[in-house]
């Protein structure tokens, strides 16, 4: 029990820097407090104590803001990071290092009752702030959703889902929300600057640019070379005109 304590307590300094002392995070974040209540609460309800399961989970709410059914299943590791307001339903489940942001709900749409409503995370999976994942599917290992999504459908694992519905940016290899290692690739609200299809976008539109620029300087600087030419030709140029409006005039005046 305590090992697993202190192994929240790690992921939570781990992934916020915001988080100073493992005191700090003990008595201030409301999300390890989520977490903890959320066990005792899921063992009631394993155990048949299905009344009492969802009352602690109802004080764990009025004390957090965040609201975990009791017979939802949570990994290790699981990070609820200002998360006030987030829902999380019945027969969703959380797989280990997952972080999940303010205001998310991983929320079913369909109203029978013994069956899968609700998504499954994978391990390391990260949902920003106002995201929902509705449905009893799969976000596979290590994928991120982004800030407000509308997510309705599978997510391939190392995968981002951004926009309302969800559009699906393949994965990059080697790249994930893993928190492991000497150099952590977790990625604050599931955001970097090669998720956004806007921002990837624009940034095509601005090297376009770029490069018409580019090719415009080399033909100003053609033109201003010729006209450094232009002047030593004009004299001959000039003199041939003279002459041949000098032959024209004396052929019609001959006539």
């Amino acid at each position: 029990m305590f090992s697993r304590l202190r192994s929240d307590i790690q992921c939570i300094l781990d992934r916020d820097p915001a988080a100073r002392s493992t005191w700090e995070v003990l008595t201030c974040y409301p999300g390890l407090h989520a977490v903890v209540l959320h066990r005792v609460a899921h063992g009631c309800w394993n155990h048949g104590f299905k009344w009492l399961g969802r009352f602690i989970s109802h004080l764990a709410r009025w004390f957090t803001g965040i609201e975990i059914h009791p017979g939802a299943k949570l990994g290790e590791r699981v990070f609820f990071d200002h998360a006030m307001g987030v829902v999380v339903g019945e027969t969703a489940e959380i797989g280990d290092g997952c972080t999940i942001y303010q205001g998310v709900t991983l929320g079913g749409t369909t109203l029978y009752k013994g069956t899968k409503r609700h998504p499954t995370l994978g391990k390391d999976v990260v949902v920003s702030a106002g995201a929902k994942v509705l449905g009893g599917f799969l976000v596979g290992d290590g994928a991120k959703i982004g800030s407000n999504a509308v997510v309705i459908k599978p997510v391939p694992a190392g995968a981002t889902a951004v926009g309302i519905p969800a559009r699906i940016i393949p994965s990059k290899a080697g790249e994930s929300a893993d928190v492991s290692g000497t150099e952590p690739k977790f990625n604050a609200y599931g955001i970097t600057q090669d998720d956004d299809p806007v921002s990837q976008a624009l940034k095509g539109l601005i090297d376009n640019a770029s490069g018409q620029e580019h090719q415009i300087a080399l033909l100003w600087k053609a033109i201003e070379q010729l006209s450094a030419q232009q002047p030593m030709q004009m004299p001959q140029d000039a003199a041939r005109s003279e002459r041949f409006e000098a032959d024209k005039f004396n052929q019609l005046v001959g006539k």
